[in-house]
């Protein structure tokens, strides 16, 4: 829309990008590269003011807003088609408190941006565990990684947040100012606002910690996710695990086909930690086993490899209640029918420190459920259908052992009912209110939409 790129070349002090020009392919493509809108204007936003103002030009010109800090959704919600885009791939500072240990960060800081400022002081906040995605979808979405059942997520662990909202108001939101908005926004996504600065809690970790994977065969998947789960019902909230089934590449030791990659991050003293893994380490048919001290931050980009931008990418999630026997196996048929090499499915192991958050504390959801899967399909060359086609079917054969909805930050676009679902209808109607109070024009819809009553 021509007219709204005038109306906000008036004192923007970032650039503009329209159609037509030669940056609009490059400026509007995000990390998953199945992802092809075209946004009528891209603001690519120098700091708070810009922000203002491309949200004022947006309402008066009736554009819906998308935000993009490191645009690495799955649902490629970093742009938007006809919309406002608003860029914050840029704003990537981070200022780190280390007596007080917080750390204040701009949206488009990845988690290896922040965490090389943290680990400066030995201090971390949990985090994606890739190193390339950003802290805002992260922690508005929630936030799970490796230090999830020891610190909480990520969005536990923000502490007041810069919000610009529809109407042209920046609100700092914490827990003793805008409380409402600011249990939204941990874990309601970018509903509320554009947030512009974000202040962690820090907490002691590294700079080294014991970390690493073991990996088994296939066959042995079944045996193993059931020694996996007996072992962390009892295990203390130091470690972190997740298992994850695929066709790793560069493990010699592996046959061919597929294999159960447990990785794990212990949080605490390592000494302490060897006594604990050990009775993984001790699992019957581990083949390779790389745990061992190392740097946070090497850690955290351990799983990079392989899922930079440049493919198109499908995933879906759920939250699980029940892993028995008949469920560990659906799960062995699911993995069984991998449609390649990229694709893969994770098991993370929730509880501890993020089941103890009062339910109402914030928007994520579903707190008590101590696992949480996700299926991703992943291609360079070749169809998507065979991806897709596994994705779908690999979650609907798990339906019937979930909690009863997905993670807000491992969704696809699924249509409102599977939004509702996200959040709970109980809470979803208490965030379409606070949607009511805050964007009731709906301006901020580029996301896992909860739209207003009106």
């Amino acid at each position: 829309m021509a007219d709204a790129a005038v109306a906000l070349a008036e004192g923007f002090r970032g650039q503009i990008v329209v159609p037509g020009d030669e940056e609009y392919d490059r400026a509007r493509g995000v990390w998953n590269a199945a992802v092809d809108r075209r946004p009528d204007v891209i603001a690519r936003c120098t700091g708070v003011a810009d922000v203002l103002q491309a949200v004022a030009v947006a309402r008066e010109h009736g554009l819906p807003v998308a935000v993009r800090g490191a645009g690495h959704s799955v649902a490629g919600l970093g742009t938007g088609e006809g919309a406002m885009l608003i860029d914050l791939s840029g704003l990537t500072g981070v200022r780190v408190d280390p007596e007080r240990r917080t750390a204040r960060a701009q949206p488009g800081a990845t988690w290896g941006g922040f965490d090389h400022e943290t680990q400066a002081f030995g201090l971390a906040t949990p985090g994606a565990p890739y190193s390339a995605a950003g802290i805002a979808g992260t922690t508005l979405g929630g936030g799970i990684g490796w230090l999830t059942r020891t610190y909480g997520l990520t969005c536990d662990n923000l502490l007041e947040a810069d919000v610009v909202t529809a109407e042209g108001r920046l609100l700092t939101a914490s827990a003793a100012s805008h409380p409402e908005l600011f249990a939204g926004l941990r874990g309601g996504g970018g509903n509320f606002g554009v947030v512009t600065s974000f202040t962690y809690r820090l907490h002691r970790v590294g700079p080294h910690v014991l970390c690493g994977a073991l990996y088994l065969p296939g066959e042995a998947l079944a045996a193993t996710v059931a020694a996996v789960r007996d072992f962390m019902a009892q295990a203390p909230d130091g470690l972190t695990v997740a298992c994850e089934f695929g066709r790793p590449r560069g493990v010699p030791e592996l046959p061919a086909g597929t294999a159960v990659r447990i990785g794990l991050c212990w949080a605490g003293r390592a000494d302490r930690g060897r006594e604990v893994v050990a009775p993984l380490r001790a699992l019957p048919g581990v083949v390779a086993d790389t745990v061992q001290t190392r740097p946070y931050t090497l850690w955290q980009q351990m799983l990079d490899t392989g899922r930079g931008p440049g493919a198109g990418v499908f995933g879906r999630s759920e939250f699980l209640s029940v892993l028995d026997g008949a469920a560990i196996d659906r799960l062995a048929e699911q993995v069984a029918a991998l449609p390649s090499t990229d694709a893969h499915a994770q098991l993370a192991f929730l509880g501890g420190a993020v089941a103890r958050v009062g339910a109402e504390d914030s928007a994520y959801t579903y707190r008590q459920a101590p696992y949480l899967l996700s299926a991703v399909g992943r291609w360079t060359t070749g169809p998507a259908e065979p991806q897709v086609a596994w994705v779908r079917q690999c979650l609907e054969a798990m339906r019937p052992f979930s909690s009863g909805g997905a993670y807000v930050n491992l969704m696809g676009l699924e249509g409102q009912g599977r939004v509702v679902e996200a959040y709970g209808l109980a809470k979803y109607e208490r965030l379409v209110a606070l949607k009511d109070r805050y964007d009731p024009g709906n301006l901020f819809r580029v996301n896992q939409n909860i739209r207003p009553s009106g």
